[in-house]
């Protein structure tokens, strides 16, 4: 073991998943990192808590030959694919061979697709001090032995851990283990003990369990769920805007061109239902409004389309990972009629933020000809807008 001081400040960390496996147990029609999970594949999962944590540089996966054909579509993401060996320890070998330039690898089983980012951390973390860190779990059930269907014997269960994975080494070091290494293990740990090193124990995690049999999809299933409603980012934001009229003789609501015998004074093209609706956007974004992002004193956007304000907010959210699942705009007016536009407006509002109509609501009402809308100044609108991150 060396000291933290010792060690670089920084470690360039790459993740080797190993998914060579046949995985019969688990039953199905193909090997278990294939078959569907949670909207996705096992592996998809896998890769995913890997290449969203911000410490794992590049990852490498270990295909088994059969299934090679799958490797285009993780080489288009940049992940390094290479086939494996008839045993684990040569499936690990190698990808080790192949792994891109880095000080660490995360060697982890592709079965295990709910590895949360604190057991990925606490490897790390370890790694800082030791050339081998893996996490496990206490085992706390009594443990037996048997045969014929009876108790023979009872054994202490108080220094023994269950392994989990990703098990992190200095890239170096479990390179050089499993070069002297023959034969098979029944993961890293092994090789590595077996060549003098030490190995840390971290906390594992009892949700990063390695599906094995049928009923281990359904467990993975509600464990994947739990944890996307308790990270799920929900956001709602409101907008309000008003407009006069003045000279003209049309009006831009919700990007239609309805005829009037006025039109809306404002700097670009004065639509005050597409105002509203990015101003609702912007601020589920804590993002400020309109008037941030296109100022009025800035002589180019006089005259503007609003359409271009409007899809700079979908825009905005997207690029920040959220969907758009929701616009709900209310016009306040006597005149002009919005009821037979409404459809057309939701169409174009959908197009321009880039979801489906059916998540569009575009209505009107009056305030019973009381205040400036009732006297016909001018038009009102109010809206709002829902955000989800997951």
């Amino acid at each position: 073991m060396k000291q933290p001081a010792e060690r670089e400040p920084a470690m360039h960390t790459c993740a080797l998943i190993v998914a060579a496996g046949r995985g019969t147990r688990a039953g199905g029609p193909r090997p278990k990192q294939w078959q569907a999970l949670a909207g996705m594949r096992v592996i998809d999962h896998t890769v995913l808590a890997f290449s969203q944590h911000p410490r794992v540089a590049q990852i490498a996966i270990v295909l088994h030959a059969d299934d090679m054909v799958e490797a285009a579509c993780f080489e288009a993401r940049g992940i390094t694919v290479t086939a494996g060996g008839a045993e684990r320890s040569q499936s690990v070998r190698a990808g080790l061979a192949v792994l891109p330039p880095c000080d660490a690898v995360l060697i982890h089983d592709a079965a295990r697709p709910c590895v949360s980012a604190r057991v990925i951390d606490d490897v790390l973390a370890g790694l800082e001090s030791y050339d081998g860190v893996a996490p496990g779990l206490p085992v706390t059930d009594a443990l037996w032995t048997g045969s014929g269907g009876v108790v023979t014997g009872v054994h202490d269960r108080s220094a023994l851990f269950a392994a989990q994975t990703p098990q992190g080494f200095r890239r170096h070091a479990i390179i050089a283990a499993h070069t002297t290494y023959s034969g098979d293990a029944a993961d890293d740990v092994a090789v590595a003990r077996a060549c003098g090193l030490e190995v840390a124990i971290t906390a594992g995690d009892a949700d990063n369990i390695k599906i094995t049999t049928p009923g281990d999809f359904a467990r993975a299933e509600a464990i994947l769920q739990t944890r996307k409603e308790q990270t799920m980012d929900i956001r709602t934001g409101n907008g309000f805007d008003v407009h006069a009229f003045g000279p003209g003789d049309h009006v831009m609501l919700c990007g239609i061109k309805i005829p009037y015998e006025r039109g809306l004074v404002g700097h670009s093209d004065a639509d005050v239902g597409l105002h509203t609706l990015t101003d609702a956007i912007y601020g589920a974004l804590a993002a400020g409004d309109i008037g941030t992002h296109f100022p009025p004193s800035d002589p180019q956007w006089k005259g503007a389309e609003s359409h271009i304000f409007l899809r700079h907010a979908a825009q905005m959210a997207r690029e920040q990972g959220f969907t758009l699942t929701h616009v709900d705009c209310t016009l306040i007016c006597e005149h002009p009629k919005v009821g037979p536009h409404a459809g057309d407006m939701r169409t174009v509002v959908a197009e321009m933020i880039g979801i489906d109509v059916a998540r569009v609501s575009v209505k009107a009402t009056t305030s019973e000809r009381l205040g400036f809308t009732g006297r016909g100044e001018g038009i009102a609108c109010m809206a709002t807008a829902t955000l989800v991150k997951s």
